[in-house]
């Protein structure tokens, strides 16, 4: 039998809907990099005049090779009425515009408005943008995260859901625009600034323990223990500190830098040295203590790297606050009207959606951007509902008022929606489930509670709980747990490399030393190896058959999982809780049956998914059923009407 995987309850705040059912749930603006300024002055205003649009593929100046266009497609969408068909059913146009505009037609109207704004005065002021400076500023921003233009773009795509062209049209060109129109602002850097920036990111750091505690008196009786025995640090922040993550790693927090936390934190953690504890810090109606564990020199730099890195970031902050403020004198002297919620306005300018000192966005052009920028997220949405749809057709199955009611409340309980009685509180739920996702209650049950209704009626009768699921699951969470320090690799040449080096010296010291040097996992690497105990049955098989065969001090082999190279070493093991099996029996089936039937839900979209014919004309992808002709794949519908080219593929 497989593996049964712990339950965890972080798993209950989220409806068991399969990965590409959970498209409502992403953030519009939790894809842009903190970090980059390019991607923070547009927050507000991410969208350029549709008649003003760079096309992506013009971006590369000439000579560049077709391959590297190709990294950069045409912003043009298909234009015939057939968005996809499923099992040979369509997807029109109109009616996957409608969904989009519905889910996202107001903050796309709102970002159309404000870069109507921006497109406008630059008219008025003769700005234009070339596309050589588009081009030199996708190179800039890749080389700030030193990488490649096409690594950049691939990692934006992969990482962040933000396509080639979305990028280029949606956030670098009103970037630059922006940074014309606020160029008359003279930026000059100060010798006291760089220093703050130096100190920031280069600056010398604190690499420390921390114990929260939400009692005064409770840190007061720790610390004098500490003070008396900074030894006992590690053990102490596992057993009392309210901080999990730093908690369940004997209180190691990333490395302290001046001018980016909590400013008393900071100055405790500067004051200290190495086995040093700090006093008792009162910060956020908590108490924390700290034990400095190293003091990590400052980075030299050489005068061309703090002129490329710390004057062009400061002078980036600066610009971008100058831009931001000219936006928003833009916005509070413009005449706005919203027709879309308006129904009155609505009557009186048909096809209208907002006006811009007179000037007009009609909702064809909203329903457009509203397509452009979410049409292939919210088509896959589309395909699997009626993917859900046909495979309930085909079961003689339905889904009721009933089950869509179950499904809210069981989701409810699950995440702790209890009032002071003890009952589900249906209406905090949904208000908790629709206004942190800026969506409707109609739009949460049809494209969330819905689907996952569906499937639980197509998968519930085949999940089981065994009684082997049963011991797996005590063992998970109850069991004995191995302690190690980890090293993640790239390659096995460098995993054979540092095992060597880890072999010839086998202090827990020095292998902490190897994890912050050639680590390439950045939390293993900033906590010199340290992570939380693994259990049996948790999710690692091959590193938990490895580990629970190791002794204290004992060195693993090379463990490979996937493209990555694994070295543990062995710090001890923690004994499994006196736990009655008998007394969590109920609470563990529970766990144990909400993870089955999650997975079993997963695998019987997939099944459905994998024996479907698919052709996704605006993604320009065709998935064949399992054991299906290619008359479909060469545009045959099953009418026998043959489609014409442009419908087959982009």
């Amino acid at each position: 039998m497989s593996r049964v995987p712990v339950y965890h309850k972080d798993d209950a705040s989220r409806l068991l809907v399969p990965r590409l059912l959970r498209w409502a749930w992403r953030n519009q603006v939790g894809w842009m990099i903190a970090a980059a300024v390019v991607l923070t002055v547009v927050f507000q205003f991410r969208q350029v005049e549709g008649d003003r649009a760079v096309k992506a593929q013009s971006i590369l100046p000439r000579g560049r090779a077709a391959a590297e266009q190709a990294v950069l497609p045409k912003v043009d969408l298909p234009q015939h009425d057939v968005m996809a068909l499923v099992n040979g059913q369509d997807i029109t146009r109109p009616d996957l515009i409608t969904a989009c505009v519905q889910r996202h037609g107001k903050e796309v109207l709102e970002s159309l408005v404000n870069k109507r704004l921006i497109t406008n005065h630059c008219q008025k002021r003769g700005i234009t943008i070339a596309n050589e400076e588009i081009a030199a500023e996708v190179d800039r921003m890749a080389s700030r995260f030193q990488l490649g233009r096409e690594q950049w773009l691939e990692m934006l795509e992969q990482q962040r859901g933000i396509k080639a062209q979305q990028y280029v049209r949606d956030i670098v060109w009103p970037t630059l625009a922006l940074r014309k129109l606020a160029a008359a602002n003279e930026i000059e850097v100060t010798e006291a600034e760089k220093q703050k920036a130096y100190e920031q990111e280069f600056g010398e750091m604190v690499r420390a323990r921390l114990i929260t505690v939400e009692s005064n008196q409770l840190a007061k009786q720790l610390h004098a223990k500490l003070v008396a025995d900074p030894k006992l640090f590690a053990r102490t922040a596992i057993e009392y500190s309210v901080d999990v993550n730093s908690a369940s790693v004997g209180g190691l927090i990333q490395p302290i830098r001046r001018h980016v936390g909590d400013a008393a934190i900071e100055k405790a953690a500067f004051s200290l040295q190495p086995g040093e504890i700090s006093a008792i810090i009162s910060v956020a109606n908590q108490f924390v203590i700290l034990k400095c564990e190293q003091r990590i020199p400052a980075r030299a730099l050489t005068a061309q790297e703090e002129q490329s890195r710390i004057v062009d970031k400061i002078k980036d902050e600066k610009l971008r606050k100058v831009a931001q403020g000219l936006f928003e004198k833009l916005q509070s002297s413009a005449t706005v009207k919203n027709v879309y919620n308006n129904p009155h306005l609505r009557e009186t300018m048909p096809g209208v959606v907002a006006t811009v000192n007179g000037d007009r966005i009609t909702m064809k052009e909203l329903g457009n951007e509203c397509l452009v920028r979410h049409g292939e997220e919210l088509l896959e949405s589309e395909i699997a509902q009626l993917l859900l749809r046909q495979a309930l057709q085909n079961a003689g199955l339905e889904i009721t008022q009933d089950d869509l009611e179950t499904e809210v409340r069981h989701a409810a309980e699950l995440a702790g929606a209890i009032d002071t009685q003890g009952q589900v509180n249906l209406e905090e739920w949904i208000q908790t489930a629709t206004t942190g996702q800026g969506i409707s209650k109609a739009h949460y049950m049809q494209n969330a509670v819905w689907p996952s209704a569906a499937l639980k009626k197509l998968t519930a009768h085949d999940v089981v709980v065994t009684d082997e699921d049963m011991q797996k699951g005590f063992e998970a969470n109850y069991g004995e747990r191995v302690r190690c320090r980890v090293i993640v690799l790239g390659t096995m040449r460098r995993a054979q490399e540092v095992w060597d080096k880890a072999r010839q010296n086998d202090s827990a010291d020095y292998f902490g030393d190897l994890a912050e040097e050639y680590s390439i996992e950045p939390t293993t690497r900033s906590l010199r190896g340290e992570v939380p105990p693994l259990q049996r049955f948790g999710g690692h098989p091959q590193l938990e058959k490895v580990a629970f065969q190791l002794l204290p001090g004992q060195l693993s082999g090379i463990i490979q999982t996937g493209d990555k190279f694994i070295v543990l070493r062995c710090e001890g093991r923690t004994p499994g809780m006196d736990v009655d099996m008998s007394i969590v029996d109920d609470t563990l089936r529970r766990d144990i049956y909400e993870k089955k039937l999650r997975l079993a839900m997963n695998e019987k979209f997939e099944q459905i998914r994998t024996n479907s014919r698919i052709d996704n004309y605006l993604a320009g992808t065709s998935h064949a059923a399992r054991g299906s002709s290619t008359d479909t794949a060469a545009g045959v519908r099953r009418d026998g009407e043959v489609r014409p080219a442009s419908a087959q593929r982009r």
